[in-house]
């Protein structure tokens, strides 16, 4: 068979951490390894790969051990490594694999690999490509070593003792070096053992490692970290009946940041054990893959204590870990933002609204606060309260502004949404920091202090503050497309005053999950399904109900011209006076006040603020008009406008 092409220097790269190289290597050896506790599980299989002029040592994950057990895996075999990660074991480098695809299932044993130094392993010289090739075959289960006699080249078996690789000793009469692999030793802990009475077997305490390095490959661990997020308790109901859950973040020295997941039984265990702010040994627990849709943090595994984990308190820790990670984005940066994004921000308090009460569609009340913050990128962005972020940092917030001291407020973890321009709001594992002792905090309250209280600021966000108030871009309809607005690549954000003259009538609203995501409605398109409930294929569930969303095209016009937009929810309900669902429900009823709710909507002058943005329908690119805010005209405050434009202009002559 010919020679399949190795990737050059695969080992040494792979040593050297880079793990998106895939690539194309050898199996020269490939040995199975008990596995201890677990024998149900089958065995696990350890290999040396070769890019034909080095080698190294490898274990295989579980899933890939079924390809050595069904004989397509096995020595000679040439693979592509498609996904692995890379151990250090007490300075020892070892790949572990977790996905690869098989290239050739057997062939000669490439070039004359030898194990590099950095492995642990004695290599005086290059190891024979003969000595693997005429060597007996490997076989799959095998734990057993292979030594030949002495006298003749007939092998004889000895069983492996550490149940690892087996270990190749040559005749006296052969002076070649032949490649001996190593077991690497087991961990040994200091002998600082508490006074619990004798040491059982795998009751010395784990060593601690670096967050960084956990994987879910690794046997016992320890982490020592700070609790820098704790979420509440959270009850949930599924098959298996009624649960409860709660989460809680970690950062390390280093750092990295992680985070543990407690439920049931653990979540009265370990629940007032963990505050934020202190530090933990955490030992013990799976890894499983952080669900993204759920956990912000940059770390692709999430921790899941289980009954023996343990959770240790530090006492005398207080600065060789820090307090908190922030990674802060401007406010100007937030307007390209994915909805559901999660960031830092950090800005200066200029208003607080009071906590209301509102309903959630499950009938649970829950207050809400909303609030205003500026900062040197001249935008400013609100960001809602939830819970008990209202009457906690909400209150004491409100009442600093109330006295006129405007402080300075960190958002760890706050989510971006998109529904009316861009606001953030609050999760469960936010954390509200109000005049912190940060670089940034204290840059602001100079810039604040220093002139940038009266700076121009423009809203990314729905406004909540009186018309007059607003540092608002009043633009006319004919002013949208003369000046070419929302053909950058940022959308631009105006106030319209115009009046509307007609309602499309024959989509004016769509079906929506109604399905609570935390704080949040999903509010993604459903349909119906075979069973007669309604879809959602975001939240891969069905619905006995659907709710009604506003998807309103309007036409609206002023003194220079006409332009069509579409307003969503809030404004679509500002505008006509009701919700979607009741007129949804005039319409398929042909109740007579379905068509008087759209004749009161119409030639009634608003003040509307539009988000202008150029985007593409099938091959063809339009700009397109969303209403984010409907606002009645106010005689008194439009006249105090308009008056201050005439004092403008007549000023400038």
């Amino acid at each position: 068979m010919a020679a399949a092409k190795l990737t050059p220097n695969a080992v040494t790269a792979i040593l050297a951490g880079d793990t998106n190289l895939k690539p194309v290597v050898q199996v020269i050896d490939l040995r199975s390894i008990a596995v201890s506790g677990n024998p149900g599980s089958g065995p696990r299989y350890r290999a040396i790969i070769s890019d034909g002029v080095a080698a190294t040592q490898a274990l295989f994950a579980s899933q890939l051990c079924d390809l050595a057990r069904s004989g397509l895996l096995r020595r000679g075999a040439v693979v592509q490594l498609l996904e692995y990660i890379i151990n250090n074991v007490r300075g020892i480098r070892a790949t572990v694999i977790l996905n690869m695809e098989v290239l050739v299932p057997e062939c000669e044993i490439i070039g004359n690999p030898a194990l590099p130094p950095e492995s642990g392993v004695s290599n005086s010289s290059s190891m024979r490509a003969d000595q693997f090739n005429g060597a007996p075959g490997s076989t799959a289960g095998s734990t057993l070593d292979t030594v030949p006699r002495s006298a003749d080249n007939a092998p004889v078996t000895q069983r492996s003792a550490a149940g690892n690789f087996s270990n190749m000793i040559p005749r006296p009469s052969d002076n070649a070096q032949v490649f001996q692999p190593t077991v690497q030793p087991s961990y040994r802990p200091a002998p600082n053992y508490r006074n619990h009475g004798t040491i059982m077997k795998n009751d010395a305490p784990a060593r601690i490692i670096p967050i960084s390095t956990l994987n879910p490959y690794q046997g016992r661990w320890a982490i020592k970290a700070r609790v820098t997020a704790k979420g509440e308790i959270r009850r949930y109901h599924n098959a298996k009946g009624d649960g409860k859950v709660f989460s809680f973040d970690l950062l390390d020295s280093d750092g990295s940041e992680i985070r543990a997941t407690c439920f049931n039984a653990l979540v009265d265990r370990f629940y007032e054990v963990v505050e934020v702010g202190k530090v933990y040994v955490v030992s013990r627990g799976s890894l499983k893959p952080a669900r993204k849709d759920y956990n912000h943090l940059n770390n692709e595994w999430e921790i899941f204590l289980e009954s023996q984990s343990t959770i240790e308190l530090c006492p005398d820790e207080n600065s060789s870990i820090p307090a908190m990670r922030f990674s802060f984005t401007s406010i100007d940066k937030i307007e390209d933002s994915e909805n559901n994004a999660i960031v830092d921000i950090i800005g200066v308090v200029t208003s607080v609204n009071p906590s209301t009460t509102i309903q959630r569609k499950n009938g649970m009340e829950t207050q809400k606060r909303t609030i205003s913050l500026k900062d040197t990128s001249g935008r400013s962005v609100e960001v809602t309260m939830w819970g008990d972020f209202c009457n906690r940092e909400g209150l004491q917030l409100q009442e600093m502004v109330e006295c006129g001291a405007f402080p300075v407020l960190a958002v760890k973890a706050g989510r971006v949404n998109d529904y009316s321009g861009k606001s953030v709001g609050t999760i469960s594992s936010s954390q509200l920091l109000i005049n912190p002792d940060l670089a940034e905090a204290h840059s602001l309250r100079q810039w604040f202090d220093r002139g940038g209280r009266d700076a121009s600021t423009q809203s990314i966000s729905r406004d909540f503050t009186p018309a007059a108030s607003r540092n608002e871009i009043r633009k006319t309809v004919a002013q949208i497309k003369d000046d070419g607005l929302g053909m950058g690549d940022k959308p631009d954000w105006v106030t319209v005053k115009a009046t509307v003259v007609f309602f499309k009538t024959d989509t004016f609203c769509y079906t929506a999950c109604p399905n609570m995501i935390g704080d949040r409605q999903c509010n993604k398109k459903v349909t119906k399904s075979d069973s007669g409930n309604w879809l959602c294929d975001k939240c891969n569930q069905e619905f006995p109900e659907c709710d009604y969303k506003y998807l309103l095209q309007l036409q609206i016009q002023d003194h220079t011209g006409t332009a069509w937009a579409t307003a969503f929810q809030e404004p679509g309900q500002e505008l006509l006076g009701c919700s979607a669902r009741e007129l949804y429900m005039f319409k398929e009823n042909e109740d007579p006040r379905y068509t008087d709710v759209l004749l009161q909507g119409l030639h009634r002058q608003y003040l509307l603020r539009l988000k202008v943005k150029e985007e593409t329908f099938g091959e063809e690119r339009r700009v397109k008009n969303t209403v984010v805010k409907v606002e009645r005209v106010d005689p008194s405050a439009e006249s105090k406008f308009l008056l201050d434009g005439i004092s403008r202009l007549t000023g400038s002559y």
